[in-house]
């Protein structure tokens, strides 16, 4: 299939890496709108996709992204509105800041469109994004749509009030995820263990972690529990985390990126 989209930054970048490390998409099925700061044109040398100024190009596809700034969603969909608004190209928008029904309201209540929320981690096809259709998307647009992202990883349907914290969740959580790594590296290297080597065993370890409760099914906490013998060095480490008020934190600064 040939796709559009516009933006490669880190959410575009991330999905053109992704979609061509699938081996499902070749580097001539994408065609790609950078801005002004030039990270297509850099990535373009790399991956050797197409790269364009012309927004006219984009009638040849048969689906389009738009990883662009939230400011820059309506203006872009004007601009594909006159071009192809009486075409069924499906047209995805993966900006937490412009619903589905705005889009709409510039390109038809009938226009195959949809709004979705993935993650970095699609580079790697192994992202989570959450997605909000359009009220009257066709079935066929809606499987394009799909084919696209599980190319990039597992894909959920998620409500429009829900899309605040699947972002939230999905899309902040990484970097929680890399900051607790990063320190957990930290701690193996206070005590002796070689940088690299601390940077591996932690990253794999909360990936296996992760990995086995997809795979059980299991509570996070019985997990927790098959860990901690009595009187036994996890539950101390445990306890210190709970007196530093881990939990609170997490929980707070999911509560605080919500309230902002």
């Amino acid at each position: 299939m040939k796709i559009g989209i516009f933006g490669a930054g880190h959410m575009g970048g991330a999905m053109i890496k992704g979609w061509l490390n699938s081996n499902k998409v070749a580097p001539e099925d994408l065609l790609v709108r950078g801005g002004k700061r030039g990270t297509a044109k850099q990535l373009q040398e790399d991956l050797d996709f197409t790269l364009t100024n012309e927004i006219t190009d984009f009638s040849q596809c048969e689906i389009i992204f738009l990883a662009v700034n939230t400011p820059l969603i309506l203006p872009i969909l004007n601009d594909l509105q006159k071009l192809i608004g009486e075409t069924d190209i499906p047209i995805v928008s993966v900006s937490a800041g412009v619903s589905v029904t705005e889009m709409s309201q510039v390109m038809g209540s009938d226009y195959p469109l949809a709004q979705a929320i993935p993650n970095t981690p699609v580079q790697i096809n192994e992202g989570m994004t959450g997605i909000v259709y359009a009220e009257n998307i066709a079935e066929n647009a809606k499987e394009l749509i799909n084919q696209c992202f599980y190319f990039l990883g597992d894909l959920v349907e998620i409500t429009d009030d829900k899309i605040g914290i699947f972002g939230t969740l999905a899309g902040c959580g990484p970097a929680f995820v890399d900051v607790f790594m990063e320190a957990l590296s930290d701690g193996a290297v206070l005590n002796g263990m070689d940088r690299d080597m601390a940077y591996q065993v932690a990253a794999k370890m909360v990936s296996s972690s992760a990995n086995l409760l997809l795979k059980t099914g299991k509570h996070p906490g019985e997990l927790k529990d098959g860990v901690t013998s009595p009187g036994g060095t996890t539950i101390k480490g445990i306890t210190a985390l709970e007196k530093e008020g881990f939990r609170y934190a997490t929980i707070n600064a999911i509560d605080t990126i919500m309230k902002n």
